[in-house]
């Protein structure tokens, strides 16, 4: 049996979107992610992120951020800087977790490294403020797996025990294979100016165990997120500054409260010297204030930094500390230093297009809009597909090039269970519910792939912003692609 158009719901209203169409910032609306750290892998840069969820009172109302419940890793990755793929959550610590010795994952850190001619992927998390865990793959996206059975850092160890908050890794590989890896944070009592719990040690060969002992990094105004990057020949540890930076600190270092701040070094283990601060409170950006949590990288050329802010909480209207990530360019002046960072709504500009006559995942997008990435199979991450339709969702994919040619078929992949009938629209440039042409879904036993198809009006070419608007519920969408 076929279906029509009309034999699915009509769009009435379009679901609603929290942010500026076409702009990077902040980078998922589908979900948050907060402490962002950046993994380049060939022509790719992953974000991990603390899994930031909805915590609830007894009322069922939305309660405060405590970071208590987080035991997750969202990941997602681009090659372009405007379009994330969501590649889900990796259940990293307590009893379904990946290391069940741990009860949090906070604070994710990540690098690769060539291991006996084989790339092999490392995540370091933070299990609460009490030690740093490390989780093992084949691929940036797992299946990950615990190798050791407890803590790579714990207080136990030596020139750690006396380390307040014994989280927030930050790992380097240098340019010979050897890795290194930074943390800590806290303020003692009394030593706000010079906390000395900012520790950095080389790793081992296998990237999970310590080479050398945790040396101190003498961070001023120290407050927590170590960072380390090389530019030149020279190692940028950087960090966010405590709230206790006074009018003395703000003078000798020009930083004050909850800020990043960076030092410089010619050794990745120092010492380091302090450089100045680069990046204000997210508060700049929102008006909504909290701590600071960044990484710095190079992609293709350019020098980019991912932080959190409270963005998307404030547009979508809760405001009780769920951060989700940003990201923006980086520039140095001729000496080294970093330029003071503008934080911006818009992000980075696009680099390269989309090709639209290959498959392209359903959940690459720049924005969804009342749908969200659901796992296409047991794992549970790494492979996700769009879910959580309903009539009016849409998504948005910025900077696909059709060409001179141009296309005049729409495929789509989808999963539509018996009973279920659904439609994608396309619309370009903008979100239109009446669009350029519809694909109607349902369920077929000759179509055992799942791919429907539609022609055309008239031939697309050049390049457009693309937007699926869904009607009906109950399917998922796996791909998308014209020919």
């Amino acid at each position: 049996m076929g279906y029509s158009l009309s034999d699915t719901e009509a769009i009435k209203e379009l679901a609603k979107s929290y942010k500026i169409s076409g702009e990077t910032n902040s980078i998922t609306t589908q979900a948050y992610g907060a402490d962002p750290f950046a993994m380049v892998y060939g022509d790719t840069v992953y974000i991990y992120m603390t899994d930031d969820h909805y915590e609830y009172d007894a009322a069922g109302e939305i309660s405060e951020n405590t970071y208590s419940k987080i035991n997750k890793i969202h990941v997602v990755s681009t090659k372009d800087m405007k379009n994330f793929t969501d590649h889900g959550c990796i259940n990293v610590a307590g009893e379904n977790g990946i290391a069940k010795w741990a009860k949090n994952s906070w604070a994710p850190a990540a690098a690769w490294k060539t291991i006996d001619g084989k790339d092999k992927f490392f995540l370091y998390f933070a299990d609460n403020g009490g030690g740093i865990g490390v989780i093992e793959a084949d691929s940036p996206v797992g299946p990950f797996r615990d190798p050791l059975g407890h803590g790579l850092i714990r207080r136990d160890m030596e020139n750690c025990g006396n380390v307040l908050w014994l989280f927030d890794p930050a790992v380097f590989v240098d340019e010979d294979g050897t890795g290194y890896i930074y943390f800590g944070g806290g303020v003692p009592e009394g030593q706000a100016a010079h906390p000395l719990t900012g520790r950095c040690a080389q790793l081992g060969d296998d990237m999970i165990s310590l080479a050398t002992v945790p040396v101190v990094i003498d961070a001023p105004y120290l407050f927590e997120d170590s960072g380390i990057h090389k530019c030149g020949d020279t190692y940028y540890y950087s960090y966010c500054s405590n709230f206790s930076v006074d009018a003395e600190g703000t003078k000798q270092y020009g930083m004050t409260n909850g800020q990043i701040c960076y030092m410089t070094s010619k050794s990745p283990l120092g010492p380091f010297t302090y450089a100045g601060m680069i990046l204000e409170n997210p508060e700049k950006i929102c008006g909504l204030g909290g701590n600071n949590h960044h990484a710095l990288f190079e992609f293709k050329g350019d020098w980019y930094i991912a932080y959190h802010s409270r963005m998307l909480e404030k547009n979508i209207g809760v405001k009780h500390g769920y951060r989700a990530t940003n990201i923006d360019k980086v520039k140095y002046a001729e000496d080294g230093s970093i330029i003071n960072i503008t934080q911006t709504t818009a992000g980075p500009d696009m680099i390269g297009t989309v090709d639209p006559y290959t498959a392209n995942s359903a959940v690459c997008v720049c924005q969804m809009a009342g749908t969200d990435a659901v796992p296409a199979d047991e794992i549970g991450y790494g492979n996700m597909v769009l879910g959580q339709i309903d009539t009016g969702d849409y998504t948005e994919i910025i900077g696909v090039d059709f060409g001179d040619k141009g296309a005049n078929t729409l495929c789509i992949k989808a999963n539509v269970p018996a009973g279920t009938v659904g439609a994608v629209r396309l619309c370009l440039d903008t979100v239109d519910k009446d669009g350029v042409a519809a694909v109607v879904l349902y369920p077929s036993e000759e179509n055992a792939e799942g791919v429907y198809k539609v022609a055309l009006d008239k031939t697309i070419t050049g390049k457009h912003n693309v937007y699926f608007v869904f009607s009906g519920s109950g399917y998922t969408v796996d791909s998308w692609c014209f020919a």
